[in-house]
């Protein structure tokens, strides 16, 4: 039965670097739905891919000396390697270096100009290079950018604009008459609260500061805004043609019924993406879905730490399934996930190990054991049987609906729940009690009859996640996975068959101090090689002096500055005499500190790290002559100067020696 189109897609990956494994999540995440809508009868087509412009990998391939486009060749093959290592099953892999894509991108730019959306003016803000983002001072989260929380600097560049505010009040109207379009709801509050309620700006969505991107074909010195040349993916991907006929496909597959996206690019998603498609003239995507994060249980993962998790990491401890059995399920629908190696283990050991594969593995021992293989429905049933199958051709319609509102690891638990329930079944029959007496063959032959089948329909459900341990119980077994229009009758498994003589163990149990201290060896492994590589000249000598090796930090270095700049900031030691909390804020300090014979009042995000009682007393090394800002409507008149650790820990920093308030840092 063909239910119809169904169009899915991810974030496109950026291609700074190597997804570490809570990226990997959500193309499994997306890959799971895929695979379930195809089962359930829909036409799909599964787009992903890499996003691939921008200043930060202008920067990264400098520093690595190649060109832009041998960075991202490199970065993006590495990425495609490991969707396929997940075994996720995309229909296209879209590049935005992509000849037709770029194309595409610059015909849409000048559509949007040519027709009034697009203006030439200038911009003077506060710049984030990570996220290449302008931020005003009253958008910025304790003085850093609100999206990343690292610092920003002044910018001004000629730019052109989008007029986000044309079509704000469009926007509002569509979100609040579909309530389905973003998903969970907390993510639409916050972007209706935050974003669109209080007034759109005006988008910059051209640069001139660095070349690699989409040209302007009509002014060479911009290059198209990194958001919309990555967005525009997701219709170019499938065909758009800006201006011409668009091709048979995107008509058929246009709009999109799933964008699937992290929760941190949830903005540009839901306010930026649909307001380029209203500004084309081009249906908005029936639903965008900001899933949550996956994080590190035993502490952030960090290059410098040696401790990131990377998905071919855990394929080589537990194998494919192992893992995408892991992400799907400890991701709750709204609040991020944890992953450790513990919980890992413990997961294999109890849902796949125990709950499934010692329910194979004994349901194929005990019919070779009883009946040389053979499979057999003798029709000698009993009462315990109804609830069972009740249970079995009841488990297609509870996981389908958690699916329906993209609940993965709820349907996952469903089909686990038919599984436990074969287990309980085994427990209830007891068929090797059965076997002791030859009146009870018949029964026994139909007790196992019944845990095949309910196993080979548990095995079909499952396949959308785990497609190939499902096909491996479909192999045991001697049967076919269904389509879940034929789960629901109980009994079409061949009566008479035979199972293989040799089952294989599914997933085994694991030691979970032998995979820690793996995984240990592991990381001390490839921080050592990473400090090797990174190590020459004198850093070399005094390694192989047998100095110790020290925890460092490597930062993308900033733009080069004149002494005359640097000039213009004054540094002095401060004491600080009274701190406060500031009200309303969880991260907020507002410190008195004493300069010579003046008092400013200063505003520091440092409330996690230390309390207004450690704050008083302290001298510190202040920035004085930084203009006055409202921070959470407090007025702060410098900054506070601190250090931060990889793991986002702070300290202050203070004067080696005892220095009066005032003296001057030079």
């Amino acid at each position: 039965m063909n239910k119809g189109k169904y169009y899915i897609t991810t974030a496109i990956a950026y291609t700074s670097g190597k997804p570490h494994i809570g990226n990997s999540y959500e193309i499994v995440l997306a890959d799971s739905i895929a695979r379930f809508k195809r089962k359930d009868g829909y036409e799909v087509y599964f787009q992903t891919g890499t996003d691939e412009h921008g200043q930060k990998i202008e920067l990264k391939a400098q520093d690595a000396g190649i060109t832009p486009k041998e960075f991202v060749d490199g970065v993006a093959g590495t990425i495609k390697e490991l969707w396929d290592l997940m075994n996720t099953s995309y229909d296209h892999f879209i590049r935005t270096t992509d000849e037709y894509h770029e194309k595409q991108v610059q015909k849409i730019f000048r559509k949007l100009y040519e027709q009034g959306d697009i203006y030439k003016g200038a911009y003077e803000g506060l710049y984030c290079t990570p996220c290449e983002s302008f931020w005003t001072e009253s958008q910025l989260v304790d003085g850093k950018c609100p999206d990343c929380g690292r610092e920003v600097k002044p910018a001004k560049e000629e730019a052109y604009f989008f007029k986000m505010s044309k079509y704000a009040d469009r926007l509002i109207a569509h979100i609040n008459s579909h309530p389905e379009f973003i998903q969970p709801v907390s993510r639409k509050n916050e972007m209706m609260n935050n974003f669109l309620l209080p007034g759109l700006q005006d988008l910059c969505v051209s640069r001139t500061s660095f070349k690699w991107g989409v040209p302007v074909d009509f002014d060479n010195k911009h290059v198209v805004y990194v958001w919309l040349d990555a967005l525009t993916n997701y219709i170019t991907g499938i065909g758009y043609h800006c201006g011409e006929e668009s091709t048979e496909q995107y008509h058929k597959l246009w709009p999109a019924d799933l964008h699937l996206i992290g929760k941190d690019i949830v903005r540009f998603h839901t306010i930026y993406w649909p307001i380029f498609l209203m500004a084309l003239g081009e249906p908005l995507p029936k639903q965008i879905f900001g899933h949550p994060w996956l994080l590190q249980g035993d502490g952030k993962m960090s290059k410098s730490r040696g401790n990131v998790i990377y998905a071919d990491d855990l394929v080589n401890f537990f194998g494919v399934d192992a893992v995408r059995y892991f992400v799907l399920h400890e991701m709750p629908f709204e609040n991020d996930g944890t992953i450790s190696w513990e919980l890992l283990v413990e997961r294999i050991n109890s849902d796949l190990a125990n709950v499934l594969g010692n329910l194979v593995n004994r349901t194929i021992s005990m019919s070779n054991k009883y009946f040389g293989g053979v499979v057999a429905d003798k029709g000698c049933a009993e009462a315990v049987d109804e609830d069972l199958k009740a249970v079995v051709t009841g488990t297609y319609g509870k996981a389908a609906a958690k699916m329906e509102e993209l609940r993965a690891a709820d349907a996952l638990t469903e089909i686990f729940a038919l599984f436990k329930r074969c287990n309980k079944y085994i427990d209830e029959t007891e068929p090797w009690v059965l076997a002791k007496s030859d009146e009870k063959k018949e029964r026994l032959s139909t007790v196992l009859y019944n845990l095949v089948e309910s196993i080979l329909i548990g095995a079909s459900l499952l396949e959308p996640f785990m497609p190939e341990t499902a096909q491996k119980i479909a192999g045991q077994l001697k049967g076919e996975l269904r389509g879940f229009d034929r789960l629901g009758e109980f009994g079409l498994y061949p009566s008479g068959n035979q199972v293989t003589e040799k089952p294989e163990i599914l997933f085994a149990r694991l030691d979970v101090k032998e995979v820690t201290e793996k995984a240990e060896a592991m990381f001390a492994e490839r921080k050592a090689t990473a400090g090797a590589q990174d190590g020459d000249g004198e850093a070399g000598a005094a390694a192989e002096a047998g100095d110790k090796e020290e925890n460092v930090i490597d930062l993308e270095p900033k733009a080069e500055i004149t002494y005359d700049l640097f000039a213009k900031m004054q540094f002095q030691v401060g004491e600080i005499i009274a701190c406060e909390e500031v009200p309303k804020s969880k991260k907020l300090l507002c410190s008195r500190v004493k300069i010579g014979s003046q008092v400013k009042q200063i505003v520091s995000g440092i409330k996690a790290h230390y309390s207004p009682q450690e704050m008083v007393g302290k001298k510190v090394m202040v920035l004085v002559n930084l203009k006055p800002a409202k921070l959470a409507g407090v007025l702060s008149e410098g900054m506070l100067l601190c250090a931060e650790d990889d793991e986002g820990k702070l300290a202050l920093l203070v004067p080696e020696k005892e220095m009066p308030a005032g003296a001057e840092i030079c």
